[in-house]
């Protein structure tokens, strides 16, 4: 059984200064160093939802951006396919305007040489009559 003596007072004094020495020296720098990791743990989670923040908006500006570029790529390749096209349909009629041409100088070129060919055959033809209708007559 508990005796109450005055060595209970005494252990009892001894405890409440162990738990009072024990708070000043231990538990109160502990709770301090707590909060304050608490307090900079809260701040780099504030810092992070920001800088998640700036990044979302930054990602936002760069689609933003990602996209007018194609767009303006899209026209622009566009605006230079019709050029192109137009440049090649310009370019295939004034091959074919100049074909055309060349086969009428060669159609021309063709006729003059049949028409001698003809004269130098229809004179030939006529001194062959003429040489064969000679010999028949010396006969």
């Amino acid at each position: 059984m508990l005796e109450i003596n005055k060595w209970f007072f005494a252990q009892l004094a001894n405890f409440l200064l162990l738990l009072i020495l024990l708070n000043i020296i231990l538990f109160k720098p502990l709770f301090r160093l707590f909060k304050e990791r608490d307090a900079g743990i809260n701040g780099a989670l504030d810092t992070a939802k920001s800088l998640d923040k700036e990044k979302e908006g930054i990602i936002a500006q760069v689609n933003a951006k990602l996209a007018e570029g194609r767009t303006k790529a899209k026209t622009t390749f566009e605006e230079l396919s019709k050029e192109g096209m137009g440049m090649q349909k310009k370019a295939l009629a004034e091959a074919q305007n100049e074909a055309a041409e060349l086969n009428k100088k060669a159609k021309q070129e063709l006729e003059a040489a049949m028409e001698k060919a003809r004269a130098s055959l229809k004179s030939d033809v006529e001194n062959f009559s003429k040489q064969i209708v000679e010999k028949l007559v010396k006969v």
